[in-house]
C-alpha cells in the first residue's frame, strides 16, 4: 500500500522556506515604502524593478532545474540558493542608493531562481505520489507562516525603531542564517548514482513534456499575467489610510488566510478535485481585483481585497507545482519546473510592469480591473482545457 505520510525532508524544507520567508517577507513589506518614501522612486519604476526581480527568479530556475535534471543532485544547488538569498539581505540595511537596493534585491531573486526549481523538484521525489499534492501544500503553508511572521515583524519594528527601515532590515538577517543551517544540517536527498550516471538528460528531451504539461503551463502563464507583484498591494494599503507604518498588515492579511488555506487545498487536490480548486482560486482573484479596486480610502476593503488574494494564492500555487509533478517524467522534473517558471516569469514581468503603468496613467483602480480581465480570460482559458488537467488520485 502506498504511504500516506508525509516525509521528513518535506517537513524540513517547509521549515526552511519559513525561515527564509520570514527574512524576505519582512523586507518586501517595507521595501516599496522604503524606495517611493525614502529614496525618491515612482511606482512604476518599483513595478519595473519588481517585475525584472520576479522575473529573474523565475527565469533562473530553468537553468537550475535542468542541471539538477543532469547531475540528479538537487540540494547543492537548493543550498546556493537559499545562500545568495542570505548573503542579499545584508545589502539592504546598508544601501546609500536605489540601485544599490536594486542590485540586493535582483541577488536575492537570482538566489530563488537557483533554489526554487531543484527545490519543488526534490519535494516530487521525496514525496510519495499519494501525498504529493499534500506535500507541496505543506511546504506551501509553512512558507506562507513565514509569510505572516514577516509582516508582523516588520510592523513591529517599524513602530519599535521609530520609521528607521534600515534598523529593520538588519533584524532580517537572523532568520536568514538560521534557514542556511537548518537546510545543510536537516536535508537529505536521495542517493541515486546509479541512476544519474544510467541516465543522460539534454535540452532536446524536454520534448517530452507532453500537452498536459504544456496546458498546465498555459494556465499558469494567463494566470500570472493577471497576479502583479504583491508590492502593489502594499502601496494600496498604504493610500487606504494605514500609512507607513500600517501598510505591512495588508501583506500579515494575505498570508494568513494563505498559510491557513493551503494545506487542505492540497489534501483536497489529492482527492480528484484539480479542477475545482483552480476555478475557485480564480475566483477569489476577481474578487480581490474587484475589492482592491473599489477600496479607495478603505482599510477594511483593502484588507479584505488582501485576504482574497491569499485565498486564490493558496488554492492554487502548491496546486499548481503538484500538477507540473504530476505531468512531467520523474527524470525531467527539475527541467519541467524550469520551464514552468520561465512561462510565469515573463507574465510577471509584463504584468507588474503594466501595473505600474496603469497605476501612474490612470490610478490604482486600473491596475487591479485589469488584473481581474486577465483573470477572467484564465478562467476561460480553463473552463476549456479542463479535460488536460490530470487528476492527482490517479484516476482519469
Amino acid at each position: 500500500m502506498a504511504s500516506t505520510r508525509i516525509p521528513r525532508g518535506v517537513w524540513v524544507l517547509g521549515l526552511v522556506s519559513l525561515l527564509m520567508d520570514t527574512s524576505s517577507e519582512l523586507i518586501h513589506a517595507l521595501l516599496p515604502l522604503f524606495m517611493v518614501g525614502t529614496l525618491g522612486a515612482s511606482v512604476l519604476a518599483v513595478g519595473i524593478i519588481e517585475g525584472i526581480a520576479e522575473a529573474i527568479a523565475l527565469i533562473v530556475k530553468v537553468f537550475s532545474g535542468y542541471w539538477s535534471d543532469v547531475t540528479r543532485h538537487r540540494k547543492p544547488l537548493v543550498v546556493v540558493g537559499y545562500g545568495l538569498a542570505a548573503v542579499s539581505k545584508l545589502a539592504f540595511p546598508l544601501a546609500p542608493s536605489l540601485s544599490w537596493v536594486v542590485a540586493a534585491r535582483f541577488a536575492d531573486r537570482v538566489g530563488k531562481g537557483v533554489r526554487g526549481a531543484p527545490r519543488d523538484a526534490l519535494i516530487a521525489d521525496l514525496a510519495p505520489p499519494a501525498v504529493r499534492g499534500a506535500a507541496f501544500g505543506l511546504r506551501q503553508s509553512l512558507d506562507t507562516v513565514g509569510a505572516v511572521a514577516g509582516p508582523l515583524l516588520a510592523v513591529a519594528l517599524i513602530g519599535y525603531f521609530a520609521g528607521n527601515f534600515r534598523a529593520a532590515f538588519w533584524v532580517a538577517v537572523i532568520p536568514a542564517l538560521l534557514c542556511m543551517a537548518l537546510l545543510v544540517f536537516g536535508v537529505h536527498e536521495k542517493d541515486e548514482p546509479a541512476k544519474a550516471a544510467a541516465k543522460r538528460i539534454s535540452w532536446r528531451d524536454a520534448r517530452r513534456l507532453d500537452r498536459r504539461f504544456h496546458v498546465v503551463t498555459g494556465i499558469a502563464f494567463v494566470l500570472t499575467l493577471a497576479r502583479f507583484s504583491e508590492a502593489f498591494l502594499v502601496l494600496r494599503a498604504q493610500d487606504s489610510g494605514l500609512g507607513t507604518t500600517g501598510a505591512p498588515w495588508v501583506m500579515v492579511a494575505m498570508s494568513l488566510v494563505y498559510a491557513a488555506v493551503a494545506f487542505p487545498a492540497g489534501r483536497a487536490a489529492d482527492r480528484g478535485r484539480a479542477t475545482a480548486l483552480l476555478s475557485a482560486g480564480l475566483a477569489a482573484l476577481i474578487a480581490s481585483d474587484v475589492v482592491l479596486a473599489l477600496a479607495a480610502a478603505s482599510v477594511p476593503g483593502v484588507l479584505a481585497g488582501a485576504a482574497l488574494w491569499g485565498l486564490h494564492m493558496a488554492l492554487t500555487q502548491g496546486l499548481l507545482a503538484a500538477l507540473v509533478a504530476a505531468t512531467a517524467p520523474e527524470d525531467l522534473r527539475g527541467t519541467a519546473f524550469g520551464v514552468f517558471n520561465l512561462a510565469s516569469g515573463i507574465a510577471l514581468l509584463v504584468a507588474s510592469t503594466l501595473a505600474g503603468f496603469l497605476w501612474e496613467a490612470i490610478g490604482p483602480a486600473a491596475t487591479f480591473l485589469s488584473g481581474a480581465a486577465f483573470t477572467a480570460i484564465a478562467w476561460a482559458a480553463l473552463a476549456w482545457h479542463a479535460r488536460a488537467v490530470p487528476r492527482l488520485d490517479g484516476r482519469r
